[in-house]
């Protein structure tokens, strides 16, 4: 399965579901603002991403949101002052 690149920030407003979630992104990828975090998984690791995310945030007071990107748009990010784009992930496989 491909392996996906999301932008996840969230707004959540109890400080144990705000750690809970963070402890969450956190295991999917890496933090690059407080509540912003580029998550790389595949589908299925996604798909759990979101069931988890849902067991923890109150939907009635909390938001996350989810954006896709895709290569070209990773490739086209610009970045000011102390922000640097996360390194992709390379992977090695011995045959």
């Amino acid at each position: 399965m491909a392996t996906l690149t999301l932008v996840a920030a969230y707004d959540v407003s109890s400080d144990p579901r705000r750690a809970r979630l963070a402890a969450l992104l956190q295991g999917y990828g890496d933090r690059i603002q407080k509540s912003v975090f580029i998550v790389r998984a595949d589908a299925t690791g996604i798909e759990d991403l979101r069931r988890r995310a849902e067991g923890i945030l109150n939907l009635n007071e909390d938001s996350l949101y989810l954006f896709s990107q895709c290569g070209k748009c990773w490739t086209a990010i610009g970045c000011i002052g102390q922000a640097e784009p996360a390194e992709p992930v390379l992977y090695w496989a011995v045959l």
